[in-house]
């Protein structure tokens, strides 16, 4: 009778223990060794119910199959293999060890083991919690060493607007700490719905929104920094279609279009037309001479961009698709860029035919956008990535390859699209994130998830539609129960990518991580220190305790191949070497003059008086392109017009591409050794400067801007070819 006390006694001790650690682990999370967030081994929360269910002696055992959040028992989407544990030998006599046994959790298809404890009642208890917490009873059998607590990452969700459901579940998979009404202290993460100025007063922490990220993409200004690099580097960049920025441009579309016509009256090419800051498809229409473009008050026509449109695209069951694919930009300076190895294919609800003048209006077989497409009658919605209007991109690439596709080529193709377009982008965003947060001045780090709408042609070329600084990260969509009633309908297919973005997004901003890269990667290069964030993850076991990363790391991996394309990021350097005053976005002609003076560029024949015409002209000129800003001065895209031409000036026998280089190299090597704040000599007073050079400019333009005037019009042929 006294040995059945002393072992009864025993066994509501453990029950006790088991309870308390519990309640501990509930409220300090720790992400070292956490599990992934769709798999749960043991309801530590339900210890006492299922304590309660068990033998008191401890010989039988229980199975049991806990789900975590409503999901299956997954890793990765594999199963769990049923878990048969080995019997241990343990004393019930008092004074002796307790029950400690270790069992190792295959998971099937995956290789892992996951290391897991059977109690004394015979349940299966796992080191590894479905949080990002740390096993203290396993660390107190191994010694009474006590694993250290880290507090959680907080997140600020007062700006998240539509990703917010999206982003509460991924901060509960992580265990960190939510703060959707905000916080008066600081907060590590700002999530905001729109744009880095949601928030005004942070001055800490990191936020999802580059300064000038908005800006930078719409329709007129991400043609524009594309097309600059199109200029240097034709061949690198013939992903993204020709296009003319209306009504700066339309005299040469005009012109343009004549001529092709009166060159081969048999080709009738389509063009596209985007309204500058549209979105979700609306203004966008197809025309077919310059004569149906439409106008708004008057005579006017509204700022957009006119594309040839891709007559002959990749077509699925019939239907014209494109992918949305989403990027991370995780640093500008380092440039770090991830692609989600998982994105959205949307389709066309009505099929394809090539456009003629009678289908121009049929938005819902030309138009991908979902936004259009849910309104019609053929839209349907799945619960199957593989089928239905919206489909996982990877059940796409799954049917093209059993046709014979190469889907590493096309991935490849992909993967260089977004580098290059990203590189394009970073020179002026550079610019907006020094006038917003300058050297010196406390404020936050930035990253950004931006949406890629790409394009696949019959011959499968990727082609880029567009960027998207704000893409939807809505889960859910509406449905019309009755007559004017509607009600979210959960959508598995965006489920399935958005969240693990978002997911994942978070786990490279982790704070915790990103100062332990920093306080190891001193004095070593951007390239290794993302190699020691590797081992650093590994080493905290977060690859082995969440899904593997659906962000896959492009820049600087491939630094070495697309590294030479950096010309213009090059030439931004040195813009922001001579704005001078802080805060600004723009030169003026005192650091203008700077520029050329620190630089050596004027001689004879090259007057500072042939300087001042130079920035007169450009700066007035820009200035009639953006008579909405209220700055005064060059920008940086009329600062790269006056580079390229004074390159083509001094360097006149070489192709453009070489003239910038080798203008680069001029400029750099007189720059180097200066101090940024180095200022030049007092100048004298501005006297009449005298008889003009001969070949000073009397009005400006710019080698890259009369090739693209006198450029034939090569369209049809390239934008339709099949093979």
């Amino acid at each position: 009778m006294s040995d059945h006390y002393e072992r009864v006694k025993i066994e509501l001790q453990q029950m006790k223990a088991v309870e308390t650690e519990a309640a501990a682990e509930e409220e300090h999370l720790s992400p070292a060794s956490s599990v992934p967030a769709d798999v749960s081994f043991t309801a530590l929360p339900r210890a006492r119910r299922d304590l309660s269910r068990s033998s008191i002696n401890g010989r039988s055992r229980s199975k049991s199959r806990g789900k975590a959040d409503g999901h299956e028992k997954q890793v990765n989407g594999k199963h769990l293999s049923d878990v048969a544990p080995r019997k241990s030998d343990c004393s019930q006599e008092k004074g002796q060890n307790r029950v400690s046994n270790e069992q190792n959790l295959h998971i099937k298809g995956t290789g892992r083991l996951l290391k897991s404890k059977t109690a004394a009642n015979g349940h299966v208890e796992s080191c590894q919690r479905q949080t990002d917490e740390k096993c203290e009873h396993r660390g107190k059998e191994d010694g009474g060493k006590v694993a250290k607590k880290r507090r959680a990452v907080t997140v600020d969700t007062s700006k998240a607007k539509t990703s917010l459901e999206a982003l509460k579940m991924s901060i509960r998979l992580l265990k960190w700490k939510e703060f959707p009404m905000g916080r008066r202290t600081a907060c590590d993460i700002y999530w905001h719905g729109v744009s880095f100025h949601d928030n005004e007063n942070i001055v800490s922490g990191q936020v999802n929104k580059f300064p000038g990220m908005i800006e930078m993409l719409r329709k007129i200004n991400l043609s524009r920094a594309v097309r600059t690099m199109q200029e240097i580097y034709p061949e690198e960049y013939n992903f993204y279609p020709r296009s003319w920025i209306l009504p700066e441009e339309y005299q040469l579309f005009c012109t343009q279009i004549r001529l092709l016509k009166d060159n081969d009256s048999i080709l009738k090419p389509t063009f596209i037309v985007k309204p500058d800051s549209g979105s979700q498809g609306d203004g966008i229409y197809l025309i077919r001479d310059p004569a149906d473009l439409r106008v708004i008050s008057g005579s006017q026509i509204k700022q957009s961009v006119v594309q040839e449109y891709i007559q002959k695209p990749l077509l699925i069951d019939k239907l014209k698709f494109d992918i949305r694919l989403y990027v991370l930009v995780r640093s500008l300076d380092p440039l770090e860029i991830y692609i989600a190895k998982e994105g959205l294919s949307r389709f066309c609800t009505e099929p394809y035919q090539e456009p003629s003048q009678k289908n121009l209006s049929h938005v819902f077989m030309h138009l991908t956008n979902y936004s259009l497409n849910v309104h019609s009658g053929n839209f349907v919605h799945s619960d199957s990535c593989s089928t239905g209007s919206k489909r996982t991109f990877s059940s796409v690439l799954y049917r093209l390859a059993s046709k014979g596709v190469d889907i590493k080529k096309v991935w490849s193709d992909i993967i260089a699209l977004v580098i290059k377009t990203v590189i394009a982008l970073v020179p002026e965003l550079k610019v907006y994130y020094q006038a917003d947060i300058p050297p010196g001045k406390p404020g936050p780090t930035c990253f950004q998830i931006l949406g890629f709408d790409i394009l696949l042609m019959k011959n499968l070329k990727p082609v880029l539609l567009e960027v998207n600084a704000n893409p939807s990260m809505r889960i859910e969509h509406e449905q019309e129960v009755s007559p004017g009633v509607y009600e979210y309908i959960p959508s598995p297919v965006d489920e399935e990518v958005k969240v693990g973005v978002i997911r994942d997004t978070l786990r490279l901003m982790d704070p915790a991580q990103r100062k332990h890269i920093t306080s190891n990667a001193g004095g070593v290069s951007p390239e290794d220190a993302i190699v020691v964030e590797t081992a650093s993850d590994e080493k905290e076991g977060l690859a082995d305790s969440l899904p593997s990363l659906c962000l896959k790391q492009v820049f600087p991996k491939y630094t070495k191949q697309f590294n030479y394309l950096r010309v213009v990021d090059r030439i931004a350097t040195i813009f922001l070497r001579f704005l001078g005053v802080k805060g600004t976005m723009k030169l003026g002609p005192t650091g203008f003059r700077t520029f050329i003076r620190n630089c050596k560029l004027s001689n004879s024949s090259f007057s500072m008086a042939s300087v001042d015409i130079l920035y007169i002209d450009i700066t007035r000129r820009w200035a009639g392109i953006n008579p909405d800003s209220r700055e005064a001065g060059m920008c940086l895209q009329a600062f790269i017009e006056a580079f390229f031409y004074l390159a083509a000036r001094r360097f006149k026998a070489s192709p453009l591409r070489e003239q910038v280089l080798l203008l680069l190299e001029v400029c750099e090597g007189a720059l180097e050794g200066q101090s940024p704040t180095d200022k030049p000599r007092p100048q004298k007073s501005h006297t009449n400067p005298g008889p003009m050079q001969p070949s000073a400019p009397n009005t400006f333009s710019s080698p890259a801007l009369m090739r693209r005037r006198h450029q034939p019009l090569q369209i049809s042929a390239k934008a339709n070819t099949d093979n």
